[in-house]
C-alpha cells in the first residue's frame, strides 16, 4: 500500500506541469430568482455502520424547510463518498457507513453572532432501538464546533471538521475530540506576495479579520512583503463582533477608498462581519482587483460574486482533483431538480477544458456570445466540487480507511463474531484516522496528519464576469511550496494573455517605474515602495527599471547621453593621421626647411659685411637653434613613449634656451660696440676677446642642470587620462614634476625677458647694421606668445592643449625665425645693398654735413 501511494505521489509532482498545458475552466449561471446566493448552512454528519450492503434511500436526511443550494452540494458530496464506500467490497466488505445529516440555517445572536438548535442533536447514549454514532463530521462553520464541542465531548462522540482551516480549533486541550482535516494554509502568504510580483505590483491594500487567524496571516503577509520589497498602502482589520463592525464600517470605507492601492487582499472567517462589509463597499463602487481565497468564492443574496471587479479577481484554492461521477450522482438523487446543465451551473461551478479556446477569438472579451456558449457546452464534463465538499468527501473516505485498519488489526476477533452487529471503538478509530494516509478514488494522496510538515500547493483561478448572468472562472496557474525558490510559482502565459486584461490596467504600485538612466531616491517618512527618480551622476549608469544604485563605468569607459550604457572610450592623441597634426606637423617641416635655407644663404654670403657686421657666429647658432626649435615640436605629434616624452622636454627647453641666450648674446655684443667707440672707454677687450659669446654657454649649461634635477627626481611619463575629456582617454606625456616644469619654463622666459629688456634699451643706437630694434620686436614676438600660451594652455584638454603647446613653439620659433632674418636675407639677396661702398656713402654725406 505505502509503495503504490509513493508511486502515485511521485508521478503526481512529475506531471504538475503538465496539467497547466491542459488548464480547465469554470462557469456558472448567477441565478437572480434564488434570494440566499451561497449562503451556507451548517451541516452535522453523524456517521455510523450497519452490516451488509445500505441503498441510498436508507441515509436519514433532516433539514430546515429551506436549504440552500451550497448546503445540498455539501449533502451531495458526502452521499456520493457513501456510497463509493459501500459498494466499494475492498474497503468495508459486507459493511455500510450510515448517515444521519442534520442541516440548521445559521442565525445571528446579538452575543456570539451564532444560534444552534441544540435540542436537534442526539447525543451518543444507547437506549433501546438507538444506534450509537461512530464519528461526526462538522461543517462550514468552525463557531458553531466551538459551541457544539462540550456536548460532543460528553457524549463521547469525536468530531471531524471538513471546513476551512482554523486554528482555534487545533486547540487539543480545549477541543481533545475535535480534529481538521482541510490543510494548513502555511504558505499562502507567500503564495500571494508571488503572484503580487509576478504582475510587479508594489503597493497592496489587505483586508483581514480581527481573530487571531486573520491577524496572524497579516503578520505572516507583512514578512513576505519586506523580503519582496512590497508596500502595505492601507489595513483594515475588520472586527469580528457585528456591532462594533458595523460601528467601524464607514471609517474603513474612507480609508479604503482613499487608498490609491488597486490591488486588495482579503483573507479572514467568511462567517464573520468581513463578507457583509464587502458586499456593501463594493455595492457603493469599490472596485479592486482582489486576491482572495476559495471561501470568499461565492455569490451573495444581491446575485452577484461577493468579490465582484470588473478587471477579475484572483482566487487561491487547495489543489483538488476532479471527482468522477459527481454530476451522474447528482441526477440520480433529484433528477427533477437537475436535469439539465444550466440547473448545475446554478448550482456551482461546471467545469470544461478549455486549452483550445475559440479559433477566431484573440481576446476572450472580443468573442460573439454565440461562440462563447458553443465553447462551454460543447466541452462541458461535469460540476466541481467546493473545498468544504471536498473535504467531507475526503473525511467519509478517512472514516472508511480507519475502519478497514481496526478490522485488519483485529480479523480473529470479527471473524469469530460472525454474524452480529458489529461495534467499533470510536476513539481508537479517531486515533487511526489522525495518522492515516491513503489515496482516494481521484488519485490525490490525502494525509491526514497534520503535524507533519506538507508542502502546499494552489491553484490559482481568474474569475470575471460573462454577460450579465454568467460567470467565468479560469485557472492560469499554480503555486507549489515544495519546488526551488523562484520556480514555485507557475502562471500560464497563454491564458493570461487571452482570458485578461492585466497589461492594459494601471500597475498597482506607489510611484512610477524609473526608467534605465534614473534611480530610485526614497521619501523621508514614507514607504520604500514610495520614491522620485533621479537621474545617474556623470558616468554611471542604470541598465534595468527600478534601480536602487547606479553603476559607475570602468575606468576607460563613459556613460552615454541617457546613462544607460557604458560605451568604450576613443583613444585620442595629436595624430598625424588627424588634419590637426597634418597641419601642425607640415608647418614644422616647411619652417624648419626655410631655416635650413636661411642658413644656407648665411653660409653662402658669410662674406658680405651685413653677415659680418650681425655677428656671423652667433646668427648661424640662432638659426641652428631654430632648426631644433621647429623639430622638436614633432616629438609632441603621435603616440608617445618614455623616451619621446623625457626629449619632448629636453630638447625644447635647451633649444628655446640656446635661442634666447644667443639673441641676449647679440644683442649685448651691439651694447657693447657702441659702448668701445665713445673715447676714454676701456671694454674693447670684453668684444675682442669674445666674452658675450660665453653667455650662450652658460645659459644652456644652467638649463641643463635644471633639467637634470628634472629627470632625476621626477621624469616625464606617458600618461592615459581618462578625466580629462568625456568620452576619450588622452594619451599624453605627463610633465611628472610640475614644479620643475614650471622652474625650466621660468628660466627659459627669465633669459627671454633679459634679452628683450637689452635690446629694447639698445633699440636706438644709430648704426645701418644694428640689429637692435629688429632683436627687440622678434623678443616682443616670443614673449607675448608664450606669455599667452599659460593660460590658453590651461584652459584646453586632451589633444587640443598639446596642439596649443605645439602652436606656441612655432609661432614663437618662426616669430624670431622672420622678425630678426626676413630684413636681412632682403638685404643679403639685394646686390645693390649688400656692399661697403654702398653702406659708407650715406654716412660720408652725413660726416660732412656736420
Amino acid at each position: 500500500m505505502f509503495s503504490l501511494i509513493s508511486v502515485i505521489w511521485f508521478l503526481k509532482i512529475k506531471l504538475i506541469f503538465c496539467h497547466l498545458s491542459d488548464p480547465k475552466c469554470f462557469w456558472r449561471i448567477k441565478e437572480t430568482e434564488n434570494d440566499l446566493g451561497d449562503k451556507e448552512t451548517y451541516c452535522l454528519f453523524s456517521i455510523s455502520t450497519k452490516q451488509g450492503y445500505v441503498k441510498n434511500d436508507y441515509f436519514s436526511w433532516n433539514i430546515d424547510k429551506k436549504v440552500t443550494p451550497k448546503t445540498n452540494h455539501l449533502i451531495f458530496s458526502v452521499y456520493l463518498a457513501l456510497e463509493e464506500v459501500n459498494k466499494n467490497c475492498h474497503i468495508l466488505p459486507n459493511i455500510s457507513l450510515l448517515v444521519n445529516t442534520e442541516c440548521n440555517r445559521r442565525k445571528y445572536d446579538e452575543k456570539t453572532g451564532l444560534a444552534l438548535k441544540i435540542e436537534n442533536i442526539i447525543p451518543n447514549y444507547s437506549c433501546t432501538n438507538e444506534r450509537t454514532y461512530l464519528i461526526v463530521l462538522t461543517a462550514p462553520i468552525w463557531a458553531v464546533s466551538t459551541k457544539l464541542g462540550p456536548f460532543l465531548f460528553m457524549s463521547r462522540i469525536p468530531e471531524l471538521y471538513c471546513g476551512h482551516f482554523h486554528p482555534l480549533l487545533s486547540d487539543n486541550e480545549e477541543f481533545p475530540h475535535l480534529y481538521q482535516i482541510s490543510p494548513k494554509d502555511t504558505s499562502l502568504p507567500l503564495a500571494m506576495v508571488s503572484l503580487v510580483v509576478h504582475f510587479r505590483w508594489n503597493w497592496i491594500g489587505v483586508i483581514v479579520t480581527s481573530d487571531d487567524q486573520g491577524i496572524q496571516f497579516l503578520s505572516e503577509l507583512k514578512g513576505e512583503m519586506q523580503k519582496n520589497i512590497v508596500c502595505l498602502s492601507v489595513a483594515i482589520i475588520i472586527q469580528t463582533e457585528m456591532s462594533m463592525a458595523l460601528k467601524e464600517l464607514r471609517m474603513n470605507y474612507k480609508h479604503i477608498s482613499m487608498s490609491s492601492a488597486k490591488v486588495v487582499i482579503v483573507y479572514g472567517d467568511k462567517f464573520s462581519p468581513i463578507m457583509y462589509a464587502l458586499t456593501v463597499w463594493i455595492s457603493q463602487g469599490i472596485l479592486r482587483i482582489w486576491v482572495s481565497v476559495s471561501q470568499f468564492d461565492m455569490i451573495t443574496i444581491l446575485g452577484d460574486f461577493l468579490l465582484y471587479s470588473s478587471t477579475g479577481t484572483f482566487i487561491f484554492s487547495h489543489q483538488q482533483p476532479e471527482i468522477p461521477g459527481f454530476e451522474k450522482f447528482i441526477q440520480s438523487v433529484h433528477p427533477s431538480n437537475y436535469s439539465s446543465e444550466f440547473s448545475f451551473g446554478k448550482l456551482w461551478w461546471t467545469y470544461f477544458r478549455c486549452s483550445l479556446p475559440p479559433s477566431n477569438c484573440k481576446k476572450l472579451k472580443n468573442c460573439p456570445t454565440k461562440t462563447i456558449f458553443t465553447w462551454l457546452f460543447r466541452t462541458s464534463l461535469g460540476m466541481a466540487m467546493s473545498d468544504t465538499c471536498y473535504n467531507s468527501y475526503n473525511a467519509i473516505y478517512a472514516v472508511a480507511h480507519s475502519l478497514h485498519e481496526m478490522l485488519m488489526q483485529e480479523v480473529d476477533t470479527w471473524s469469530n463474531n460472525a454474524g452480529k452487529e458489529l461495534e467499533f471503538d470510536s476513539w481508537k478509530m479517531f486515533s487511526i484516522l489522525k495518522t492515516l494516509k491513503f489515496v482516494n478514488p481521484a488519485g490525490d494522496l490525502v494525509n491526514m496528519n497534520q503535524n507533519l510538515k506538507q508542502d502546499t500547493e494552489y491553484n490559482i483561478f481568474y474569475i470575471m464576469d460573462f454577460q450579465k448572468d454568467y460567470g467565468l472562472k479560469m485557472k492560469i496557474g499554480r503555486f507549489s511550496e515544495h519546488l526551488p525558490s523562484g520556480q514555485q510559482l507557475y502562471m500560464s502565459k497563454e491564458m493570461m494573455e487571452w482570458a485578461t486584461d492585466i497589461d492594459q490596467i494601471l500597475p498597482s504600485i506607489c510611484s512610477m517605474p524609473c526608467t534605465p538612466g534614473l534611480r530610485k531616491s526614497l521619501q523621508e517618512g514614507k514607504d520604500i515602495c514610495c520614491f522620485v527618480c533621479i537621474p545617474c551622476p556623470e558616468n554611471e549608469i542604470s541598465n534595468m527599471t527600478n534601480m536602487d544604485q547606479c553603476v559607475k563605468c570602468l575606468e576607460d569607459q563613459y556613460a552615454n547621453e541617457d546613462h544607460t550604457l557604458c560605451l568604450q572610450k576613443v583613444v585620442a592623441i595629436l595624430d598625424y593621421r588627424d588634419p590637426l597634426g597634418k597641419a601642425l606637423a607640415g608647418f614644422a617641416l616647411s619652417f624648419s626647411l626655410l631655416t635650413s635655407v636661411v642658413l644656407f644663404v648665411f653660409l653662402k654670403h658669410r662674406d658680405t659685411p651685413i653677415v659680418k657686421a650681425n655677428n656671423q657666429t652667433l646668427s648661424i647658432v640662432l638659426l641652428i637653434s631654430l632648426i631644433f626649435c621647429f623639430i622638436c615640436s614633432l616629438l609632441y605629434i603621435g603616440h608617445p613613449t618614455m623616451v619621446i616624452c623625457i626629449l619632448q622636454q629636453t630638447t625644447f627647453a635647451v633649444a628655446f634656451t640656446v635661442a634666447t641666450s644667443t639673441i641676449l648674446a647679440k644683442t649685448i655684443i651691439v651694447v657693447l660696440a657702441f659702448k668701445i667707440t665713445v673715447p676714454g672707454r676701456r671694454m674693447r677687450w670684453l668684444l675682442v676677446s669674445g666674452a658675450p659669446k660665453y653667455i650662450i654657454l652658460i645659459c644652456t649649461m644652467i638649463q641643463l642642470i635644471l633639467c637634470g634635477i628634472w629627470l632625476g627626481t621626477s621624469p616625464p611619463f606617458v600618461d592615459a587620462d581618462v578625466q580629462m575629456v568625456h568620452g576619450h582617454i588622452i594619451i599624453v606625456c605627463n610633465k611628472g614634476s610640475v614644479i620643475a616644469f614650471y622652474c625650466v619654463l621660468g628660466y627659459m622666459g627669465s633669459v627671454a625677458l633679459a634679452s628683450f629688456t637689452v635690446a629694447f634699451l639698445a633699440r636706438n643706437l644709430p648704426d645701418t647694421f644694428n640689429e637692435a630694434k629688429l632683436l627687440t620686436f622678434s623678443m616682443l614676438v616670443f614673449c607675448s606668445v608664450w606669455i599667452t600660451f599659460i593660460p590658453v594652455y590651461h584652459s584646453t584638454k586632451g589633444k587640443t592643449m598639446v596642439a596649443v603647446e605645439v602652436f606656441c613653439i612655432l609661432t614663437s620659433s618662426a616669430g624670431l625665425l622672420l622678425c630678426i632674418f626676413a630684413p636681412k636675407c632682403y638685404f643679403i639677396l639685394r646686390p645693390q645693398t649688400n656692399s661697403f661702398h654702398k653702406f659708407r656713402k650715406p654716412h660720408a654725406k652725413a660726416e660732412n654735413k656736420s
